[in-house]
C-alpha cells in the first residue's frame, strides 16, 4: 500500500537496520545451539572483544539479539519509537542520538563490570558476557521521544518511560540496567538536536525581533514628538499673536466709532 511505502521511506534507517536484525534473528535460530552460542558470544561488545576488536564489536552488537523469539515485540518498539524519531528528527540526528548512546552506555557499562570484577565483586568469566542487542539505542530513542509529544500526553509518557527504566535500576540493577540509564538521559540530553528546540529558538528570535521592532517605533514616535513640539510652539504664539492683533483692531474700530458719534451730536 501506498501509505505503507511512504511511512518506510520516511524512516529508513529504522527499516535498515530492523530488516538486518531480522535476518541475524533468523541465523541464530536456525543454527545449532553451539553455533548459536559462539555467534551471540563473539558478536558480543564485553570485555574480551571491546580489547580485542573495539571499533567491529562496538558495531556488530547493535545487530543482534539474543533470543529470536523477540524480534516481533522490537518490530513493534521500533516502529513506535524508532521511525517516529527519525521522521521527526531526520535520519542523521536520529542515528547520531542512538548511534551515540550505544556506544557510550556499552563502554560505560563494561567499566562497570570491569571496576567490579577487579573489586572481587564479580567473576573473571564476566568479561566473556553476553552483551549484545539493540536496547541501549532504543532507550535513546524513548527518551528523544518525549519532546515530541503535546502536552498533557508528555508527562503521563514521562513517567512511565523513566518508571519503566528506573525499577530495575533501583531493585537489583544489573549492568544493563546500568546501560539503559545512560542511554535514557542521553536521549533526554538530545534536545538540542530536535526540531522543538529549532522551533523554540525560532520563536524566541521573533520575540526578539518584534519587541526590537516596537522599541523602534517607540523611539521614532519619541523623536517625531519632540520634532513636532517646537512646530506647535511656535503656532500656538502664532495664532496668540493673531488673536492679539485682532482684539487690538476690535478696540480700534470701536473707538473710532465713538468718535463719529460724538461728532454727530455736537
Amino acid at each position: 500500500m501506498a501509505w505503507v511505502k511512504d511511512w518506510v521511506r520516511s524512516s529508513p534507517g529504522t527499516h535498515i537496520w530492523l530488516l538486518i536484525i531480522g535476518v541475524t534473528s533468523l541465523v541464530i535460530a536456525s543454527a545449532s545451539e553451539g553455533l548459536g552460542q559462539f555467534l551471540i558470544h563473539r558478536t558480543s561488545s564485553n570485555i574480551h572483544e571491546l580489547n580485542e576488536h573495539p571499533l567491529p564489536s562496538l558495531l556488530i552488537s547493535g545487530f543482534w539479539i539474543e533470543n529470536p523469539g523477540s524480534f516481533l515485540l522490537y518490530v513493534v518498539m521500533f516502529e513506535l519509537v524508532h521511525a517516529n524519531v527519525e521522521r521527526w528528527t531526520g535520519s542523521w540526528r536520529w542515528l547520531l542520538i542512538v548511534g551515540g548512546a550505544h556506544v557510550a552506555a556499552t563502554l560505560a557499562s563494561q567499566e562497570l563490570v570491569l571496576l567490579a570484577i577487579e573489586g572481587h565483586q564479580l567473576p573473571r568469566s564476566m568479561t566473556h558476557v553476553v552483551d549484545i542487542g539493540v536496547s541501549y539505542g532504543l532507550a535513546a530513542a524513548a527518551g528523544a521521544l518525549t519532546y515530541r509529544l503535546r502536552s498533557p500526553w508528555r508527562y503521563g509518557y514521562l513517567v512511565g518511560v523513566l518508571a519503566f527504566f528506573a525499577i530495575p535500576l533501583t531493585t537489583g540493577a544489573t549492568f544493563t540496567d546500568f546501560g539503559h540509564a545512560i542511554a535514557l538521559t542521553m536521549g533526554f540530553a538530545a534536545w538540542p538536536l530536535t526540531p522543538a528546540a529549532v522551533a523554540g529558538e525560532g520563536e524566541g528570535a521573533d520575540a526578539r525581533q518584534a519587541g526590537a521592532e516596537a522599541d523602534a517605533g517607540q523611539a521614532g514616535a519619541e523623536a517625531e514628538a519632540r520634532e513636532a513640539g517646537p512646530a506647535r510652539k511656535a503656532g500656538a504664539d502664532t495664532r496668540d499673536a493673531g488673536a492679539d492683533a485682532g482684539e487690538a483692531a476690535d478696540a480700534g474700530e470701536a473707538g473710532g466709532g465713538g468718535e463719529e458719534g460724538g461728532g454727530g451730536g455736537r
